[in-house]
C-alpha cells in the first residue's frame, strides 16, 4: 500500500465539492493512511461530520475549542504527528487564509501552527470566475512562494452550471498527487519519453499481428517518473490501461507509427525508455478489406517486412538522450540481454522473462551495464518502477 503508516490530516472548507473528499477520505484509507479530519463550519453545510466519522472510523474535529484534547489545544496537538495536512477542497475564502497567514477557526489556525516541515497540500475548488480573480491569483502565488502545494485546480463542469477552470481534481488524480509528493525528486526538471505497450500490426481491417504485452511495466516507470519530478510522455500501443495522472500520452497502434512519434518528440529529452514491446515485422501486403476463407481452403500469404528499430534510431542520433532499453526473452536472459545492449549501443539494458511476466501485477528485473548485470528482486511493477527510476537517477 502506497501510503502504509502515514497519518493525514485531511481538511475540508465550504464548497459542493465537500462530496468528493469523502471518496478521497475511503482511497486513502485503502492505501494505508491513517486519516484524521478537520472541518471548518461552512464544510459542514455540504457533507456531514457524521459521514466523514464513518468513513475515516476517527472523531472529525470542527471547533478550535474541542475540550476532547486535553489541554484544549487542537490546533497544536493534532498536526505534531501527522506526515501531511490535506486540504480538499480549498475555497477561495481558505486560500486567502492560508496565503496571509489567518487564524480565526481550527483548520486555519492548524496550517499556522502547523511545523514548518510538514507539507500543506492544497486542492483549489471554486466558481472559474472566482478563481481567475486577479486576488485570488495572487494568494495562490504567494501560497506556492511560501512552499505550499497546489493540485490543480481542473477545468470543466461546474455546479454552478457555467464551465472553466476551478474543479476540484477528482479524488484517485489526488491520491495519485498525495502519494507522488511523499516521492523523492529524484528526476526534478528532467524530460522523460518513453514507449509502453504492445504494437498492433495489420493483416486487414480486423486482424493484425500483436503480442501479450498488457504496457503495466512501462505505465508504471511513466507514473514513477512522474512521481519522482519528470515531465514525462508516454507513447503507448493499443492498451486499455488509465493514463498516469500528469503524463502526456500519445496513441500510436503500429511500430512504424511509434517510431514517428517519438522522433516527433526525442528533442530535448533527458531521458529515453523503450519499454514497448514493439513488433519486428510488420505485414508489407496488408489487405484493405477483410479477408475471406474459400471452400478450396486456400490460406493468404502473408509477406512480411521488418519494423524500424526505434530503441537503436534514438541511440544513434548525434545529441540522444540517455538510452534505457528493454528485453522480454523467453530464455538465455544474460546472454541475450547483454548481446542487445551491447548492439543497441545503450548504457542501460533492463530484462526480463516476457512470457513469464506479460499481463501480471508482478515481475522480476535485470539489470545491464558496462559494469556487468544486476538483479532487481522480485517485487510488484509499481515498486520496481520506482526502483528501477532510483537506478537510472544515480546513473545519471
Amino acid at each position: 500500500m502506497d501510503l502504509a503508516g502515514k497519518k493525514i490530516i485531511l481538511g475540508l472548507t465550504g464548497g459542493v465539492a465537500c462530496y468528493k473528499a469523502a471518496e478521497l477520505t475511503r482511497l486513502l484509507s485503502k492505501a494505508g493512511a491513517s486519516v484524521q479530519v478537520v472541518m471548518t463550519e461552512a464544510a459542514t453545510h455540504f457533507i456531514s461530520a457524521v459521514t466523514m466519522q464513518a468513513l475515516s472510523s476517527k472523531t472529525v474535529y470542527t471547533d478550535q475549542w474541542d475540550p476532547r484534547i486535553a489541554n484544549n489545544m487542537p490546533h497544536i496537538d493534532l498536526s505534531r504527528d501527522a506526515d501531511a495536512i490535506v486540504i480538499a477542497p480549498c475555497s477561495a475564502d481558505f486560500l486567502f487564509k492560508i496565503a496571509h497567514g489567518a487564524c480565526d477557526d481550527l483548520l486555519s489556525t492548524l496550517c499556522v501552527a502547523r511545523p514548518i516541515q510538514l507539507p500543506l497540500l492544497v486542492a483549489p475548488a471554486m466558481n472559474v470566475e472566482m478563481w481567475q480573480n486577479p486576488a485570488t491569483q495572487r494568494n495562490a502565488a504567494q501560497a506556492k512562494a511560501d512552499g505550499v502545494t497546489l493540485f490543480g485546480p481542473d477545468a470543466g463542469e461546474q455546479a454552478c452550471g457555467e464551465t472553466g477552470m476551478g474543479r476540484m481534481l477528482e479524488p484517485e488524480q489526488l491520491l495519485e498527487e498525495i502519494v507522488a509528493a511523499f516521492q523523492p525528486k529524484l528526476l526534478s526538471g528532467k524530460h522523460v519519453l518513453l514507449t509502453a505497450g504492445p504494437t498492433f500490426e495489420p493483416i486487414d481491417p480486423v486482424r493484425g499481428i500483436t503480442n501479450l504485452s498488457s504496457g503495466k511495466m512501462g505505465f508504471a516507470i511513466a507514473r514513477a517518473a512522474r512521481e519522482a519530478g519528470a515531465q514525462v510522455t508516454l507513447v503507448a500501443g493499443p492498451t486499455p490501461l488509465s493514463t498516469p495522472y500528469g503524463v502526456q500520452r500519445i496513441d500510436v497502434q503500429t511500430a512504424q507509427q511509434m517510431h514517428d512519434a517519438v522522433m516527433a518528440h526525442v528533442d530535448k529529452q533527458d531521458i529515453f525508455i523503450a519499454v514497448a514491446a514493439v513488433a519486428d515485422w510488420r505485414v508489407a501486403n496488408a489487405s484493405e478489406q477483410k479477408l475471406k476463407k474459400n471452400t478450396q481452403g486456400d490460406t493468404p500469404q502473408l509477406h512480411l517486412t521488418q519494423n524500424p528499430d526505434i530503441l537503436a534510431a534514438v541511440a544513434s542520433l548525434p545529441n540522444r538522450p540517455y538510452c534505457v532499453g528493454f528485453a522480454a526473452e523467453s530464455e538465455n536472459l544474460t546472454q541475450y540481454g547483454e548481446e542487445k545492449r551491447l548492439k543497441k549501443r545503450v548504457p542501460l539494458l533492463v530484462g526480463n522473462i516476457g512470457h513469464q511476466t506479460f499481463g501480471k501485477e508482478d515481475n522480476e528485473l535485470m539489470l545491464f551495464d558496462d559494469n556487468g548485470h544486476t538483479i532487481l528482486p522480485h517485487a510488484n511493477k509499481r515498486q520496481l518502477a520506482r526502483t528501477l527510476i532510483a537506478e537510472l537517477a544515480r546513473r545519471i
